[in-house]
């Protein structure tokens, strides 16, 4: 897996090379965007969605269930995000959107969706496969955004904002790995308890499901303001077991930051520690990817500290088992 993260720059050349040989038919009187995919295969969905918030004049919903919702229809671009081509929620929702008529463009390495695209002549793109899905965020979100782009429903400065990211994570490879180890180092035996500030709250997404696929640990996460509203009255017992884990981008919202500031010495009273990690680089692409990969790193190190393999899923391997029998 560290191997995997090692490359993470290079993945993310090699998608930007395959998204530029894509070739997508035209769409027409898109009203709404579904991306439907779970897991490794999703988070990608929830980051773009963030990453056009401000720009993308259509509602983009992440879609991560057997069903669609009942408005999807011929004016929906229906995104199919699925690394194995065989996430059995995935394919119930593909062919819902099948029957549905909607516009349907997928993102696969293969399997039952790779085979559906070329029934039903629907639009696809195939990335490399072979790789655990969570290892291969690169492809699905380069990809994600190479769509949008295409339907003129993102900008195409984010293929810069790629390029910059892609230099700013190799020049900053060695940084990112030293503070990921310290980071690791006081968050192993321990609980991570993790927060956005608003803007990337698909990163700490994905740094909660990094921790639990990676590192066998459960943490939970949550997001500024929302638990002030909730959450925040929960911090009245000192427990040593929790870490606070906040991810900060330049992009947070001034009074979110204030909510923090007062929130801060509350997390510090109550819990062992309080670790910031903020985010390097101009655009939101290149600091949502830097955090991406900070993350990642740290989700190594823990499993590295704890003697556990990373690879290894063996409990959702049971799952499918378990399923496939009924």
């Amino acid at each position: 897996m560290k191997t995997l993260v090692q490359n993470f720059t290079a993945q993310l050349k090699d998608s930007k090379a395959i998204a530029e040989k894509a070739i997508l038919s035209n769409s027409t009187n898109i009203q709404n965007i579904v991306i439907t995919g779970l897991g490794g295969s999703g988070i990608g969905g929830t980051i773009i969605s963030e990453l056009v918030s401000d720009s993308c004049k259509v509602p983009i919903l992440v879609n991560k269930d057997y069903f669609l919702p009942a408005y999807v229809n011929e004016s929906t671009l229906l995104i199919v995000s699925s690394y194995s081509g065989n996430t059995e929620e995935t394919l119930a929702a593909l062919n819902e959107a099948i029957a549905k008529k909607a516009q349907i463009i997928a993102v696969t390495s293969g399997g039952k969706v790779l085979e559906l695209a070329r029934q039903h002549q629907f639009d696809f793109i195939e990335i490399p496969g072979g790789k655990p899905p969570r290892s291969c965020i690169g492809y699905s979100l380069v990809q994600l955004i190479k769509i949008l782009v295409s339907k003129g429903f993102a900008d195409k400065k984010l293929f810069s904002d790629l390029d910059k990211a892609i230099t700013l994570l190799d020049e900053e490879n060695t940084n990112i790995k030293t503070e990921a180890k310290k980071i690791a180092q006081s968050l192993t035996g321990k609980i991570p308890v993790i927060y956005s500030l608003g803007t990337c709250e698909g990163t700490v997404v994905r740094f909660r499901q990094q921790i639990n696929e990676n590192s066998k640990m459960l943490c939970w996460h949550n997001t500024f303001p929302e638990m002030n509203h909730n959450e925040l009255v929960g911090w009245t017992t000192k427990n040593e077991s929790l870490v606070v884990v906040t991810f900060h981008t330049a992009f947070d919202y001034e009074r979110t930051r204030k909510r923090y500031e007062v929130c801060k010495p509350i997390f510090e009273k109550y819990a062992a520690a309080v670790i910031d990690i903020h985010a390097r680089g101009k655009s939101k692409l290149e600091q949502f990817l830097y955090l991406i990969n900070i993350g990642d790193w740290i989700s190594c190190e823990i499993a590295e500290l704890r003697g556990i393999d990373p690879v290894e899923v063996n409990v959702i391997d049971h799952l499918k088992g378990e399923l496939a029998k009924f």
